[in-house]
């Protein structure tokens, strides 16, 4: 069984120094609050700033993922320099 709070003045809750050293939660750092069923589950998030967010998009995910696969592989070719590249290339 888990710790038990008190709910204060504006809802306000704190989360036991145990939970948080589990889950290495900082203050200033943003948790999501969700209700499910009975239950109000609080989980910390990770903001991503808007000119990352392209990174992490399920397409671009895909792309790493498969680059990575083919590294391991050992299907890639490393170039010396970028004119050795363009000419592999044809440009």
């Amino acid at each position: 069984m888990g710790t038990t709070v008190k709910v204060r003045e504006k809802y306000q809750v704190t989360i036991p120094e145990d939970v948080r050293d589990k889950i290495h939660l900082k203050v200033g750092e943003r948790v999501e609050v969700i209700a499910r069923k009975n239950e109000i589950v609080i989980r910390p998030i990770i903001e991503i700033p808007k000119n990352q967010a392209w990174f992490w998009n399920k397409e671009w995910q895909n792309q790493i993922a498969q680059s990575m696969k083919d590294i391991e592989k050992g299907k890639v070719k490393v170039f010396k320099s970028v004119k050795e590249a363009k000419n592999y290339f044809g440009d």
